[in-house]
């Protein structure tokens, strides 16, 4: 029986060593299997993920490029209206400049005609003064004339009353009347 004690054992180990063996294949073969259907899966994640990054690349380069044709648009626009505003504005000022330049013309005119006139009308206000004052001098050498005649009158007058020429002689009453009585 002690023999059996050790070969009962090695059987069994041989047994289990060729289990073992066996399991440990399947099991490394189910390993294997099983890493390279992990790798396979990360690897199909990671083209997943790259795929969709690429298409948000694409769409967000599409959308930026949508964005920027729109900004492009919109200055495209601002500018044709800033220089349509500008080209208004320039005829505007063209228009007012002439216009301006008419009444400046016109003006100008007018300010000699009016230089001309005032002169006129200083001419005629001095002529009117002289003659003005040519009336009065008149008319003060009329009143003294007048009142060298008077005082001349007076003077005749004065030395007639004391002259002796002029005195009335002294008469004789008349005689009475000689028939009625």
């Amino acid at each position: 029986m002690n023999k059996s004690y050790i070969i009962v054992p090695l059987i069994a180990l041989g047994i289990f060593g060729f289990l073992h063996n066996d399991f440990s294949k399947k099991d490394a073969i189910k390993q294997a299997a099983e890493h390279a259907a992990e790798v396979a899966a990360k690897q199909l994640k990671a083209d997943e993920k790259a795929e969709a990054e690429r298409l948000s690349k694409e769409e967000a380069a599409k959308r930026t490029a949508e964005r920027e044709a729109v900004a492009a648009k919109k200055i495209a626009d601002r500018d044709a209206k800033w220089k349509a505003s500008g080209d208004e504005i320039a005829q505007y000022d063209a228009e007012a400049q002439a216009t301006a330049d008419t009444h400046q013309a016109k003006i100008n005119e007018l300010e000699l005609k009016l230089g001309a006139l005032r002169k006129d009308r200083e001419t005629l206000k001095q002529e009117t003064y002289d003659g003005l004052k040519a009336v009065e001098s008149a008319r003060i050498a009329k009143r003294n004339a007048e009142l060298q005649v008077q005082r001349m009158a007076q003077m005749v007058t004065q030395k007639a009353e004391t002259s002796v020429l002029v005195k009335k002689p002294i008469l004789p009453p008349p005689p009475p009347p000689q028939g009625r009585r």
